[in-house]
């Protein structure tokens, strides 16, 4: 990490102080020469200064070396009111020249990724001045990211991002068919569960006997909604993006303080310099071990193919295959395109080198054990499609301290993918961050100590989703890749839960879509699915045994004590 010289950090901020009253002082000579009727207009209707000579940004600047995802105009200020002024002017917006010039702004935001761009909108929205660093605004090809819950998609139209899921084939996604042992039940998106605050809205439609459409999530390449998020921050004021590596952090050594990045940029070192210094840089982020000494925990591995025109037994749902190994994930991600994942835990004996390695195991293992009208679709593209293969990884929240820096999205806080909850996690943390971070409670984000009191607030606000869905994501994996017979016993429990239907199943899918937030609701549904699991075992098995089997029916529940108060813990920790 890089330590800034105090006496050259004062230097660099007091020429950028000079230069902004330089700046201001050419602008008040604007807006004072406009009101003695110096401004006149060109026969394109552009504004232009005939004692300063400024140009209006937006019909002068010359864009062709930008970026693809920057813009050639940034104007927080527009003067448009022909009854009020005999001329319309546009003032150029300082902060824009401060951002490609100088490289300085309110935030800066390191990866470009769904957490990335949702802050970076919101708070550009707000007026905040933002600088987003990315390594490559190539589009990511990437397994997983591919399936947004309707808590996600609520929270992307929150920030007023809704338009990132066209124009990409995303597919409309109902819910889920769960499949055990070749038995299915379809579990769909409860149409009565809503946050607190719907709730008026939600009597209201009762009254008027009108039925409410059930919630939906969207299922898609996650390259090319990444692409739709890049255009749709580039494309907000005082936003600007840079393709450039970030290497190192910039900390003032006296404070601590968190200054910005050094970076690489058209393979020339630069600097990046905010107030906050935001780090959204992934799973495999490169500055998160500076800041907490825990490392993600991983042990298992999503092996993925693309599937070509599968037929699938349930349409417009995620598919969860279980059986003798660990789950099978199915989902539309185009017209044409199923994304396959399946799970492989660490030291599968049929998945060994000896054994044949994964191919062997996909093919001998997973091919079986999927519905007859999939398995051709499955062995084309083991045959034809690359395997690719992510780690599903574990890592607990924890809450930011460091002055002038923020951790989020994966590089602070992951689960296990199964119940595809990162990106909903993600976008609800930008809606929340926005809100404690507005102009109206921080009036400034050089307040450190204000910034650190919101980002302990913002900990334990996040709970009532993230925690849901961090604990869900951990305790059903547990249960899908049962590998004892008290897990056995739980995860049949569960398949015979959803099977009662009603709130058995709204309940437990209002959680993993993102829609109910309350952990309570979870420890209710998770309990109950352990009881069942304690009759189911007792009364199935050989009525001669059966007062041995009540005996080790408490090791049933005794299990699902030990799969989720770890979790629970977790999510308890600053």
């Amino acid at each position: 990490m890089h330590r800034a010289d105090p006496a050259a950090v004062s230097f660099d901020m007091l020429m950028l102080m000079m230069d902004n009253l330089t700046s201001t002082f050419f602008v008040n000579c604007e807006v004072i020469l406009s009101r003695y009727h110096v401004v006149h207009r060109d026969d394109d209707s552009n504004v232009r200064n005939a004692g300063v000579g400024l140009l209006d940004p937006c019909a002068g600047a010359d864009s062709t070396e930008l970026s693809p995802f920057q813009t050639s105009c940034d104007l927080s200020i527009c003067c448009h009111n022909e009854q009020s002024l005999p001329h319309t002017m546009a003032l150029f917006d300082n902060s824009e020249r401060r951002r490609r010039e100088h490289h300085e702004a309110d935030v800066v935001i390191v990866g470009a990724g769904v957490l990335g761009c949702a802050v970076a909108v919101a708070l550009g929205k707000q007026g905040r001045s933002v600088i987003v660093v990315e390594r490559s605004l190539k589009e990511p090809d990437r397994i997983v990211g591919e399936l947004l819950q309707p808590g996600g998609v609520q929270a992307l139209e929150k920030l007023g991002m809704r338009e990132c899921l066209e124009e990409i084939d995303a597919v409309k996604v109902f819910g889920y068919d769960v499949i055990y042992y070749g038995e299915e039940v379809g579990i769909r998106y409860p149409e009565n569960a809503r946050d607190v605050e719907d709730e008026k809205t939600r009597r209201t439609d009762e009254m008027r006997g009108t039925k409410r459409k059930r919630p939906e999530g969207r299922s898609f390449h996650h390259g090319r909604f990444i692409q739709q998020l890049r255009k749709k921050a580039a494309a907000t004021p005082n936003v600007t993006i840079f393709e450039a590596n970030a290497t190192e952090l910039v900390r003032n050594e006296y404070t601590n303080q968190i200054l910005g990045v050094e970076a690489i940029m058209d393979e020339k070192p630069t600097s990046f310099f905010g107030h906050l210094t935001v780090i959204a840089d992934g799973y495999a982020s490169k500055f998160r071990k500076q800041f907490r000494p825990d490392l993600p925990v991983s042990r298992s591995k999503f092996w993925a193919l693309e599937l070509i025109d599968a037929d699938l037994p349930m349409p417009n749902h995620g598919h969860v295959i279980l059986g003798e190994g660990a789950p099978v994930l199915l989902y539309q991600i185009g017209t044409h395109e199923t994304r396959a994942l399946v799970d492989i835990p660490e030291n599968t004996p049929t998945a060994s080198v000896a054994a044949g390695g994964v191919k062997a195991h996909l093919r001998n293992v997973v091919i079986p054990s999927l519905p007859q009208q999939v398995q051709p679709s499955f062995t084309a593209a083991l045959e034809k499609d690359r395997l690719r293969s992510m780690p599903n990884s574990w890592l607990p929240p924890t809450t930011n301290k460091t002055p002038g820096l923020i951790l989020l999205g994966d590089a602070m806080n992951m689960r296990h993918p199964l119940t595809g909850g990162g990106m909903t996690v993600a976008i609800n943390d930008a809606v929340l961050l926005s809100e404690l971070l507005s102009p109206e409670r921080v009036p400034s984000l050089d307040n450190i100590q204000l910034v650190l009191k919101q980002m302990s607030e913002f900990h334990w606000k996040r709970k009532g989703l993230t925690s849901v869905i961090n604990i869900l994501a951990q305790a059903l994996y547990s249960l899908f890749a049962a590998d004892d017979a008290q897990l056995k016993a739980l995860q049949q429990g569960c398949f015979e839960y959803f099977k009662l239907g009603g709130n058995c199943v709204d309940g437990p899918v209002g959680l993993l879509a993102g829609i109910i937030r309350n952990p309570f609701v979870l420890f209710y549904h998770f309990f109950s699915v352990a009881l069942l699991a304690m009759w189911l075992y007792i009364t199935k098995g050989n009525a001669l045994l059966l007062p041995l089997r009540m005996l080790s029916s408490v090791g049933v529940f005794y299990k699902a004590c030990i799969v989720l108060f770890p979790y629970i813990f977790s999510e308890l920790r600053t």
